[in-house]
């Protein structure tokens, strides 16, 4: 229930209710000392409705909740506390005893001396008549009836002592005590059979001591031992030595179990989990059973649950997990580490929450085996990488054995995939990495594991740029800190990358990171599920928004080295230059219009991504779109930006004349109508276009000469950039083509006309 939406009819229990109160103000009203919940529900039930009962209700409800969180995070955040005080409370208990039995002997002693001394001043002759008085008496006198008893007593618990018949003797025991305390006997007699009481009490308890620390001591006859030293008063020292016995009978199982180095130990793992935590939980039912859930007792056996937890987790983390961690086997380690958290959690149902102990152990093992494992998967897909053939392929079978259904699973998914070999084992480490760290949802260690997933493809995609033939410079150079990388020379090899990075980033890896928080539970309820993910959203969101920057890098560098290859010649020429257009004026005949060479194999190369694209990217067409996009923005930003272009042909000794700029026409009206059709022209794109045409014709006016006058109408570019495009694909087959190209030279073009294509 949310703050402030309780309304009552009494307005001062609205405002109590509706007030923006800390949980200890609220909860002052239950803590005074005069409390009476009877009127408290009359006074602020009187006057509800049903449905203000029922929200005075839910918000109870609430409060109960939060003071059970609240008293849970006290008790543990002043645990130590409490158990040390708990122990010195049962240590003064224990010297209180033994105050009280030492006062009750000496009260004993005194009493005895008193009666001595009445007796004595009772006697009124010599001393010579007094010693023969009492030699006589002593001689002549006989045991009494009490004198008798104390002797078959004694004989009875001392044969009952030898023969170890304890419920006898606690029997025989009783009923001393009985006798004694029917003050029917002297205070001579009393304490003599106090004493014999004591006397055979102790050594019963150390005989029963002497029990419960034998090998050979079943459980059963463990509990009734500590049961009679309890009866006996003996409570403490009952407790102690029953844990002590599980102790000893659990180290003395472990012995007989020993680490396999076969499997890193997970059999030895499972085995001395469940013998450390099957002991704790037998300890627990004994001490539950037999002492109920005295503070004293409960402490002390918390206590020394936590040490034999501890001391098993030191034991597992030598003969187990540090190896595997230091080495990378996260699949080993998280696999010790569940068996364990599943034994201990058992446990809680028992009130012993022992699962913090264990995290705060292994924990930082964990966390090195997961960097440790990042560190493998690079290094891994590195190896991979250096003799790559960047050829897609379907996912090899699985090397790790995951059942029938897993493997179901994994044949639906091989059919859709289609990656080069070092991205699939990328892949598949990676789907490792994740349902090992995604089983240890407690330890919360998905972010940690998400931020590695996302370093390591990082780390790939590194790789992949360094596999286009331009940054073969700069690769493999000794000292550089790059990984060698097989080159993919042909276009096929370098779009296999691009696929590669695409369906990892679109699909395999976010499908990875979701194991991270779901833990492949079964026992979670559908809405607990959908709640998840709709948890999870805009977690997803922003992991695939990281994943596609990386993506956009790689596609970036393959634009970048295409549009090198087609700007620069091999010997470092330009062959994009002003030169081009400058010299279509300087006397020559007008020329048989067509695209520029360099922007004819623009479309030549664009059609083939395309068409290797669409072979590729099958279901994934937008994608190739977007590339087929970014690599014509490229080209064309780049003589847009090109300074040295534009000094030349507006501020430079020749001129930009009407044939030049009718040619440069020509080609962006090219480029414009290639783009179109093939579905990649952007308006970004189409603006700088626009914006590059009117810059070119404004060098022309510039130079005193009227561009609309010597331009053709819109229709003549169209054609022939269409013709253009048919003869380059190998579609065009008719005969005028030349007097197509060249008849409309002599129209003129209106001013308005030139000026729709030439400005934005």
């Amino acid at each position: 229930m949310e703050k402030g939406s309780f309304s009552s009819s009494k307005g001062s229990d609205s405002a109590d209710f509706e007030a923006e109160l800390t949980l200890s103000d609220k909860l002052k009203v239950f803590k005074t000392s005069n409390f009476d919940p009877q009127n408290y529900v009359t006074n602020h039930c009187g006057a509800m409705s049903e449905k203000e009962i029922r929200h005075l209700c839910i918000y109870l409800v609430g409060l109960k909740k939060a003071s059970a969180e609240e008293m849970r995070k006290s008790v543990y955040a002043n645990y130590a506390s409490f158990i040390r005080t708990s122990k010195e409370i049962s240590d003064l208990e224990g010297e209180l005893v033994s105050l009280k039995n030492l006062l009750s002997s000496r009260a004993n002693i005194i009493h005895d001396i008193a009666d001595g001394v009445q007796v004595e001043s009772l006697h009124d002759g010599t001393d010579q008549s007094r010693d023969d008085s009492s030699t006589v008496d002593f001689e002549d006198r006989e045991p009494t009836n009490f004198d008798q008893w104390l002797s078959k007593f004694t004989e009875n618990l001392e044969v009952l002592l030898a023969e170890r018949r304890v419920e006898e003797a606690l029997s025989a025991l009783d009923e001393a005590e009985n006798v004694a305390a029917q003050d029917q006997l002297t205070p001579t007699a009393l304490l003599s059979l106090q004493n014999s009481i004591m006397e055979n009490r102790q050594k019963l308890a150390d005989q029963l001591a002497e029990a419960t620390c034998q090998p050979s001591t079943n459980g059963f006859e463990l509990r009734s031992s500590v049961q009679a030293m309890k009866q006996l008063g003996d409570g403490p020292r009952a407790h102690t030595l029953l844990l002590k016995s599980h102790q000893q009978k659990l180290q003395r199982n472990a012995q007989s179990i020993y680490p396999s180095s076969a499997a890193y130990g997970t059999a030895y793992t499972t085995a001395l989990s469940h013998l450390v935590f099957s002991t704790i939980a037998q300890a627990a039912n004994d001490s539950l059973s037999i002492f109920d859930d005295e503070p004293a007792f409960t402490s002390e056996l918390v206590t020394w649950a936590v040490n034999q937890t501890q001391a098993f987790a030191q034991l597992l983390k030598k003969n187990v997990v540090a190896a595997p961690a230091a080495s990378g086997c996260l699949r080993i380690v998280t696999e010790c580490v569940h068996v364990c958290l599943g034994h201990c959690l058992l446990l809680e149902d028992r009130g012993l929450a022992l699962c913090p102990t264990l995290l705060r152990i292994f924990r930082p093992f964990l966390e090195q085996a997961l960097n440790a494992n990042l560190k493998r998967i690079d290094l891994s897909t590195a190896a991979i990488a250096a003799s790559d053939d960047w050829s897609l392929s379907y996912p090899p079978v699985a090397g790790r054995g995951w059942g029938a259904a897993a493997a179901s699973v994994t044949s639906v998914v091989a059919s859709q995939q289609k990656l080069s070999s070092s991205a699939h084992r990328f892949n598949t480490m990676i789907q490792e990495l994740c349902e090992d760290i995604g089983s240890l949802e407690i330890l919360q260690l998905s972010e940690q594991a998400l931020e590695g997933v996302l370093q390591s493809f990082n780390s790939y995609v590194n790789m992949m740029i360094n596999a286009f033939p331009g940054s073969v410079e700069t690769e493999n150079l000794e000292g550089s800190g790059r990984r060698i990388v097989k080159m993919a020379e042909s276009e096929t090899q370098q779009i296999a990358l691009l696929a590669n990075a695409l369906l990892l980033a679109d699909e395999l890896l976010p499908r990875a990171t979701m194991k991270l928080s779901s833990g492949n539970r079964s026992d979670v309820d559908q809405s607990r599920r959908g709640s998840d993910r709709q948890s999870r959203m805009p977690e997803q969101r922003e992991l695939k928004r990281r994943l596609q920057r990386l993506v956009d890098q790689l596609r970036d560098s393959f634009c970048r080295q295409h549009a090198l290859e087609l700007i620069f010649t091999e010997d470092g020429g330009v062959r994009l230059s002003a030169d081009m257009y400058l010299s279509m004026d300087e006397g020559r005949e007008e020329p048989e219009w067509f695209p520029s060479p360099i922007y004819q194999e623009l479309f030549v190369k664009l059609t083939s991504i395309a068409s290797t694209a669409s072979d590729i990217f099958v279901g994934r067409e937008r994608f190739a779109t977007i590339l087929l996009m970014r690599f014509t923005e490229t080209v064309i930003l780049w003589f847009s930006d090109d300074q040295n272009f534009w000094e030349e042909i507006e501020a430079g000794e020749r001129a930009l004349g009407p044939l030049g700029l009718q040619q440069f026409y020509l080609d962006m009206e090219f480029v414009i109508l290639f783009a179109s059709q093939g579905r990649y022209l952007s308006r970004n794109l189409h603006q700088v276009m626009k914006n590059i045409i009117a810059r070119a014709i404004e060098a022309v006016q510039a130079n005193n000469i009227d561009p609309y006058s010597v331009l053709p109408e819109d229709e003549w570019f169209a054609d022939v950039a269409q013709i253009a495009i048919k003869m380059l694909t190998g579609e065009a087959s008719f005969e005028h083509a030349e007097r197509d190209m060249n008849s409309p030279t002599a129209s003129a073009r209106s001013p308005s006309s030139a000026h729709s294509h030439g400005s934005g």
